[in-house]
């Protein structure tokens, strides 16, 4: 009975070395994704009470701080009292327009590596 349980612990051990960090990659992409429409969400507020989408030099800091530079909103609400990170500790980007669709915002993860430009950046617009 003991030799059982023994193998029991051992292949759960190993089942949760080898799907443990799929999982945690999974939740941090999902979030990702939460955040994404947070953002969003946020962004076409800005829009809506202030005329315009932020600039892409404006970026994500105008939701927390009114911008200076043209466009200068019509209208300003504080939309956050900081700018939310990715799950990997790094600002998420912003263009406007966006990569694919120009009529459009994008925001951006640089991904796990932190690195902007590379193969795993995560795009609003590519999960649309």
């Amino acid at each position: 009975m003991v030799i059982v349980l023994g193998i029991i612990a051992l292949l759960l051990g190993g089942a949760i070395a080898v799907v443990g960090p799929k999982i945690l990659n999974s939740a941090k992409y999902t979030r990702v994704k939460g955040d994404f429409a947070t953002l969003r969400a946020a962004v076409m507020s800005y829009r809506n009470i202030g005329g315009y989408y932020p600039t892409t030099q404006q970026g994500l800091k105008a939701l927390i701080d009114k911008p200076t530079s043209t466009p200068i909103p019509q209208m300003w609400e504080r939309s956050f009292s900081t700018i939310p990170v990715d799950p990997w500790g790094n600002e998420y980007g912003y263009k406007y327009p966006g990569t694919k669709d120009k009529s459009e915002f994008e925001i951006i993860s640089k991904g796990p590596d932190g690195i902007e430009g590379t193969p795993d950046d995560i795009s609003s617009q590519a999960l649309q």
